[in-house]
């Protein structure tokens, strides 16, 4: 480890539902890792803490520029599981000059993160990972359009189930960015159009077959794919129902439905399918996504520590590394 990482990483709202899978994911991903666990509810923090072992806890307070933390202390980077209005902890990472991640941002709420970057964009790399489920869906996509010479239209279809909503932070994130906006944000034909209720419906088949009426959702994801595909059509559809896996006694799962439509690379134009589930549900992708992200950024996984810089996953994570960790991970694929 370098004499950075020897410092702990500072997960805020590291306590909570899916904060906690990702401390646990990064400690077997790095075992010798410090870690930090912050949050309102230091007692949850502590135990937390010492289930992990080589980690502590701190209280956070997000209305503190120091973010309410004891002077003197240091950390490798700091990770956010919630919604920072105040972006002090985005303010706090590039003062100290260290890697900053955050999960929680619509793609109509970028604005403020972006500008704090353009006004200090030497201090700190900032990895925006407001995706699906941290990129579990975008990283895997683009894996998948490697077989393409050329693309016309991605299609992502997700699926949650109606109690896998997550805990208290993320029920406060789907909540604010589905009232914050009626519209939805997608890629028709190569123009950007905020669309209505009637276009931002679509129906798609699910893994087992049935008919799920979905809507569009404007997260990161589709920037991602745009940008790194020059698709004409991409949008990213989300359902909230009972998983196909889930019965009654049985834990619930979390699916994606890819799609895919271009010229691959022989020469013929096909629509490729490709399905993803996990059987723990959203937290373990979301979990998976984080720790990926924290060890890419700070060197210890896929090459050196990140340079200062704003960053999507995808241009700093290889997709084929995300689809080896999925994999390992409990995640089910299958190609159609």
């Amino acid at each position: 480890m370098s004499a950075n990482t020897k410092k702990p990483v500072l997960i805020i709202g590291g306590a909570g539902l899916t904060g906690s899978q990702a401390a646990r994911t990064l400690r077997r991903l790095q075992p010798e890792l410090p870690i930090t666990i912050g949050g309102r509810d230091i007692a949850k923090a502590q135990s937390l803490a010492r289930e992990l072992g080589g980690a502590d806890s701190v209280k956070i307070d997000l209305e503190r520029p120091d973010l309410g933390l004891p002077e003197g202390m240091a950390f490798s980077a700091v990770v956010v599981f919630v919604k920072d209005d105040t972006l002090h902890s985005m303010k706090y990472a590039q003062a100290k000059g260290i890697p900053y991640l955050s999960i929680s941002t619509g793609a109509f709420e970028l604005g403020p993160e972006v500008a704090l970057y353009i006004h200090k964009p030497s201090s700190a790399p900032i990895l925006m990972a407001s995706h699906w489920l941290a990129g579990t869906a975008t990283l895997p996509t683009l894996y998948f359009a490697r077989e393409f010479q050329r693309i016309e239209a991605i299609e992502i279809g997700a699926v949650l189930d109606e109690q896998d909503i997550g805990g208290p932070a993320a029920q406060a994130d789907f909540e604010r960015q589905a009232n914050a906006t009626p519209n939805a944000m997608i890629l028709v034909d190569g123009k950007w159009r905020w669309v209505g209720p009637e276009e931002a419906a679509r129906t798609f088949k699910g893994v087992d077959g049935t008919e799920i009426q979905a809507r569009a959702y404007s997260l990161f994801d589709g920037l991602s794919l745009a940008a790194a595909t020059d698709a004409r059509s991409v949008r990213c559809d989300f359902a909230l129902r009972q998983s196909a896996n889930h019965r009654p006694g049985e834990p619930f799962s979390t699916e994606f439905i890819i799609e895919i439509v271009g010229q691959l690379r022989d020469g013929r134009t096909a629509r490729v399918r490709h399905e993803l589930v996990h059987p723990g549900g959203q937290a373990p992708m979301t979990a998976l996504g984080v720790a990926v992200g924290v060890e890419r950024l700070l060197g210890l996984a896929g090459g050196p520590p990140v340079a200062p810089g704003l960053y999507l996953p995808e241009s700093v994570i290889d997709p084929a590394y995300m689809v080896q960790r999925l994999k390992e991970f409990g995640a089910q694929f299958r190609r159609v």
